[in-house]
């Protein structure tokens, strides 16, 4: 279909069937679901009607390519002009084939692994019938008690911004018209959502104009520079106003400023929450606020089709805003090549064969094993396969290892950590035990827990949280483990065995009874279908870990936010003449977090040397490079990411005391020995200025490169213009 033949379709489209093109239900509104589209409850509450039904622009939430055809097919006979629907879902980390939580994924630092994850979700998504996914998350996140955290690739602009773009080359491919194995990617949750205050989910944000550029908005870009085809809208509000009918955001800045002539999404029922909020009397000014900030799609409210017929015949709504919303909506469903082909991937024999394959499961194993982070190892890791092992934890045979946003992914199909060494090592020398509950205990599971340990040579411990408490609303206060499970660490630790606690969570954890406790911690987070595999590879050594933090573990919430990249003061607590007192800092507590950005361990050990810098002189047009030498110098091969930051001392505004400019995953041998380089150019030294004009500032830089944020080589540097 042509673009002309589009303007043809709108044109011959009534205000109604145009406006209803604007409205997203969720399935079981729809004929050929498996509800069969039986309007009762909360549906019927919605005041929604069989001809919305028959003019709705897209679907939420359906799933399998046998209810999607029939859907699909249903709508086609009742839409009067044949508009196909367009299907989306929360597809955050695979579909079937569950990998990693996000979080995870980015503490691989492995772009090629985390794209191929997103293309593998794509394949089994798109064969199920679903043509958009609402991912990626870019949300910059600091605050671990916000449980959405989990969705995040972490605290730094740059790397979520790579991340960004590697996933959304993952979903979409380079042709979704002509590759059916693709879907659309929407980028959410615009903008700052990872912010709220407290930490608590859908609460409010407030930072500065210059804040929001220079931190939050670059991975979002990132995304929209790699072809996201759709932007989803976030809860909160930005500088006062809900960013679901927020102008200046949305249309300022996303359409004219960025260019962005995609689709628009809100959030469930976000566009309602503007009532609330407290900036629209009701559901007619909601829907006044959200169209002119132009927002197209309207999901699981009806503040669009209740209303705009009244603001455009009234002349408070120019009919022109509603076509460029109905326009950008059937463009993509062109580009997806649904009027040629309503049904495009779906299929499914395809379906039964593709989706858990072997090949996508031994993905998933990979990056499982990429993404975990070794925290701590008092030479007790790798275990010896002839050793007796007592697993023991809540988590030790659970199939809760997917993560909340694993809408289709299968417990029972998971790979418990259990199994996973079963499968290595056999079961004559593994014995398990519950030991507790997640938040509960019993002194039974405690009695068998440590009989079970008495006889072990080692014993590993399996904790965490249920998927439940993190994700969305699963803000939590408190960040430590369940009191029931420190107090099962303490108990097995009185039997002088050494113990391994293998950790999985969807936030960073404030770690106080258990990093004193266990010689050995291992964060494997919700590592997906095939975690156990996974983390049994690393336990026994198949695999080296590899991982390093993408946030930043705190000692304790009453630290929170802590990141690295944070500002100096006037009185920095390092400061060479900072007194005992009168300076940043808490007084029963470190500033620096227990665990920084960019910190993993591994089997073996790397050293770094010889940092130099090509000049001490930066131009315009005149790259520096900066060259180390790394060094395994343990036993065992294995990879190091190596970590390249700067410092700007003096700008117009206050800079970081550390930025991260770029980093590189590098694996040795053995003693053997490797120049890494890295090239610097002034563009990277750009910022914000107060007036939000992107320029550098002459004067002095230092570069910093190290395995984490925290131990580095350094050398100095003088920009000039």
């Amino acid at each position: 279909m042509s673009e002309q033949s589009l303007d043809l379709l709108l044109n011959e489209m009534t205000l109604d069937e145009k406006i209803a093109q604007l409205m997203q239900l969720a399935t079981p509104f729809f004929k050929g679901s498996s509800d069969n589209g039986e309007i009762t409850g909360p549906m019927e509450e919605m005041g929604i009607d069989e001809s919305i039904i028959k003019s709705t622009g897209s679907v939420l939430g359906a799933s399998g390519a046998k209810e999607i055809k029939a859907i699909q097919k249903q709508h086609l006979q009742d839409n009067r002009l044949g508009i196909p629907l367009l299907f989306m879902s929360d597809i955050i980390h695979g579909y079937k084939t569950i990998f990693p939580v996000p979080l995870a994924i980015g503490c691989s630092w492995d772009l090629q692994l985390a794209e191929k994850s997103a293309e593998i979700a794509a394949k089994e998504a798109a064969v199920s019938g679903v043509h958009v996914t609402f991912a990626p998350m870019v949300d910059l996140v600091r605050d671990p008690r916000w449980g959405r955290v989990m969705e995040s690739t972490g605290e730094d602009p740059y790397l979520n911004s790579e991340f960004a773009k590697a996933q959304v080359r993952g979903f979409q491919g380079n042709d979704l018209t002509h590759d059916i194995n693709r879907v659309a990617a929407c980028v959410k949750h615009f903008a700052a959502y990872g912010a709220p205050e407290g930490g608590r989910d859908y609460n409010t944000v407030n930072m500065s104009e210059r804040e929001l550029r220079e931190t939050y908005l670059p991975a979002y870009k990132a995304a929209l520079d790699a072809g996201s085809e759709m932007v989803m809208t976030a809860f909160n509000i930005v500088d006062g106003i809900p960013a679901t009918g927020n102008k200046k955001l949305m249309r300022d800045l996303l359409r004219d400023e960025w260019k962005f002539d995609g689709v628009l999404i809100s959030d469930w029922g976000a566009v309602k929450e503007q009532i609330p909020h407290g900036v629209a009397e009701d559901g007619k000014e909601a829907a006044l606020k959200a169209i002119k900030a132009g927002l197209d799609i309207e999901m699981m409210t009806t503040c669009y089709v209740d209303h705009l017929r009244d603001l455009i015949e009234a002349g408070t709504v120019d009919e022109s805003l509603l076509d460029e919303a109905v326009l950008r909506i059937l463009q993509l469903k062109k580009k997806l090549g649904l009027f040629e082909n309503p049904y495009r991937g779906a299929d499914e024999a395809k379906e039964q064969s593709l989706i858990m394959s072997d090949e996508h499961r031994q993905a998933a194993r990979e990056l499982a094993a990429k993404s975990a982070v070794l925290l701590k190892n008092d030479q007790v890791l790798p275990l010896q396969k002839q050793q007796e092992i007592a697993l023991i934890g809540p988590m030790a045979e659970s199939g809760d290892i997917l993560g909340q946003w694993s809408w289709r992914g299968s417990r029972e199909e998971a790979v418990t950590l259990s199994e996973g060494i079963k499968t290595k090592i056999g079961p004559d020398n593994l014995r398990t035990a519950q030991g507790c509950g997640i938040e509960s205990a019993t002194e039974a599971q405690l009695a068998e827990a440590i009989e079970t340990a008495k006889t072990a040579d080692i014993v590993v411990l399996a904790l965490g949280e249920r998927s439940e408490m993190s994700g969305e609303a699963g803000s939590r206060s408190n960040i430590q483990l369940p009191q029931v499970q420190l107090d099962l660490i303490k108990a097995v630790k009185q039997l002088n065995k050494p113990t391994v606690a293998v950790l999985f969570n969807g936030r960073p954890l404030d770690l106080h009874g258990v990093a004193d406790q266990a010689d050995a911690v291992l964060e494997a987070w919700q590592p997906g279908t095939e975690g156990g595999n996974a983390i049994a590879d690393l336990l026994y050594g198949d695999v080296n870990p590899s991982g390093k933090l993408t946030m930043s573990f705190p000692h304790s919430v009453g630290q929170v936010p802590v990141y690295y990249n944070h500002f100096n003061t006037g009185r920095p607590k390092d400061a060479p003449d900072a007194q005992e007192r009168y300076v940043s800092q808490y007084l029963d507590s470190p500033n620096d977090p227990m665990y920084p950005f960019g910190f993993g361990l591994s089997y073996t050990s790397f050293t770094y040397h010889d940092l130099t810098l090509s000049t001490d002189s930066l131009t315009f047009g005149q790259p520096l490079t900066v060259t180390v030498t790394v060094t395994n110098s343990g036993q065992t091969a294995g990879e190091e990411i190596v970590q390249f930051y700067t410092r700007d001392h003096v700008g117009e505004v206050v800079r970081p005391l550390k930025e991260l400019k770029g980093f590189q995953r590098i694996k040795l041998e053995p003693r053997e020995t490797r120049e890494v380089h890295f090239t610097l150019t002034e563009e990277q030294l750009r910022y914000h200025h107060a007036d939000l004009e992107f320029t550098s500032d002459p004067g002095t830089f230092t570069v910093y490169v190290g395995p984490n944020s925290k131990e580095c080589l350094a050398k100095s540097f003088h920009l000039s213009h």
